[in-house]
C-alpha cells in the first residue's frame, strides 16, 4: 500500500466512508455508486524484516516513519482491521478451521444483520446506539483504549460495529468483553502510530 502515490491513496477515503465517488469536470458532476471493500498489505518497514527475531532489519528508525507516514492518519482512520502477520516457519503453522465451517457462521451472521435491516458496516449513529449496545465497564475500556490511541470519534464507531459483528458470528445477542477487546485489538496500526508519536 506505501507503494502508491498518497494522491491516490487519499482518493479513496471519501468511497471508503459514503460508498460513493464524485467526479467533477468543468461544470459537469457525476456520481457513481462505490461500494467496495479495501483489502491492502505492507511491509513493517522498508526492507520488511521490522521486528523479524532474525534481526535482519537494517532501517533507521526515520527511515520506518518515513515509510508509514505515507499511510495518512485519516485515511487509516477508515480502515477496520489491522492484523499483522509476522512470519512463521512452516511447522508452525496452525491446522486452521474448514472453510465450509467459517462461511456457515458468516452466513448466521449475515441473516441477523439482515434482521436488524442492514449490515453492521453500515449501521449509522442511531443504529450503533440501538445494536452496539455497552455496559458500564465496557464502555470505560473503550473510553481508555480509544484516549490511549489517540482515535478519532470515527475509530471509536467502527470499534464498535466490528465488535457487534464478532459477536454476531459467536452467536451472541450482545457485545461481552472478549468481542470489544478483540476489536479493538485490530487497531494495530493505530497502535504503531500512537506509540510513534510518544518516542518522536
Amino acid at each position: 500500500m506505501p507503494e502508491y502515490s498518497r494522491h491516490v491513496l487519499e482518493v479513496l477515503r471519501e468511497p471508503l466512508e459514503s460508498g460513493r465517488v464524485v467526479i467533477s469536470r468543468a461544470a459537469v458532476q457525476a456520481e457513481f455508486p462505490a461500494d467496495f471493500q479495501l483489502v491492502a498489505a505492507m511491509n513493517p518497514c522498508p526492507c520488511g524484516y521490522e521486528g523479524d527475531p532474525s534481526g535482519r532489519c537494517g532501517c533507521t528508525p526515520d527511515q520506518i516513519q518515513r515509510y508509514r507516514d505515507r499511510i495518512s492518519g485519516p485515511l487509516l482512520d477508515r480502515i477496520d482491521l489491522h492484523v499483522e502477520v509476522p512470519r512463521q516457519s512452516l511447522k508452525d503453522l496452525p491446522p486452521g478451521e474448514p472453510s465450509s465451517a467459517v462461511r456457515e457462521r458468516v452466513m448466521d451472521a449475515r441473516k441477523t444483520q439482515a434482521g436488524r435491516g442492514t449490515v453492521n458496516a453500515r449501521l449509522d449513529v442511531g443504529g450503533i446506539r440501538e445494536h452496539c449496545v455497552l455496559d458500564g465497564k465496557l464502555s470505560n475500556l473503550l473510553e481508555q483504549a480509544c484516549e490511549r490511541l489517540q482515535l478519532s470519534a470515527r475509530a471509536h464507531h467502527r470499534i464498535l460495529r466490528v465488535a457487534r459483528t464478532i459477536a454476531d458470528l459467536d452467536g451472541s445477542g450482545k457485545i461481552t468483553m472478549p468481542h470489544l477487546t478483540e476489536a479493538i485489538g485490530y487497531r494495530q496500526l493505530d497502535r504503531r502510530s500512537s506509540q510513534w508519536a510518544q518516542s518522536a
